[in-house]
């Protein structure tokens, strides 16, 4: 480890050297980005109401879950400057379950993806739907699902991303919302290790 420390060190004042009386931007390479993007990336996440998905058939028991979905991590990656639109990456963890009443090993879901203006409305949205394959003897399935590219349109080259949201979801039935809504949850994994 400090070998590590060293050989960066070196490394730094090397380029330091090397670079004379050049800016660190000229040094690196940045470019005009690093200096023109006017703020940070839209905040991604996932509504609350939409975050799981419980499919009951029956009254609301563990003994009559179906297929399950929860949104895990959500992380993005943008780019933008001048006049350009945000371009933005995404990747979102998700986890399937397979409950007792469940049939055949395998479930479509539905998720969206939602380009809001901050606490205003939304820009765009479109639905994706996801084929889960449970393998033999298996209850769970974990995926990261991967949207590269989503634009956002900016006013001016001054728009910062911090007046944009990415938000994501499962599409779910009013009775699904509401369940989600009081904090209600089953998870396939309940009372294991």
């Amino acid at each position: 480890m400090r070998k590590m420390k060293v050989f960066a060190a070196a490394a730094l004042v090397a380029i330091i050297a090397l670079s004379g009386c050049r800016s660190t931007k000229e040094a690196f390479q940045i470019g005009e980005a690093a200096e023109k993007n006017p703020g940070p990336c839209p905040r991604a996440f996932s509504l609350y109401d939409a975050q799981r998905i419980v499919e009951f058939k029956g009254p609301e028991r563990f003994a009559n879950v179906g297929f399950t979905g929860e949104m895990g991590k959500i992380r993005s990656l943008c780019r933008y400057y001048g006049e350009q639109p945000i371009i933005a990456d995404l990747e979102i963890d998700m986890e399937f379950g397979r409950g007792p009443v469940a049939e055949g090993d395998t479930a479509t879901y539905e998720y969206f993806i939602a380009v809001t203006r901050k606490n205003v409305a939304v820009i765009h949205k479109e639905v994706f739907p996801i084929t889960v394959q449970f393998p033999a003897g298996q209850n769970r399935v974990a995926r990261t699902e991967k949207i590269d590219k989503i634009s956002i349109p900016r006013a001016g080259e001054n728009t910062s991303g911090v007046n944009f949201e990415i938000v994501v979801g499962f599409v779910v039935t009013d009775a699904q919302r509401k369940f989600n809504a009081e904090g209600k949850r089953f998870r396939v994994s309940a009372g294991q290790n």
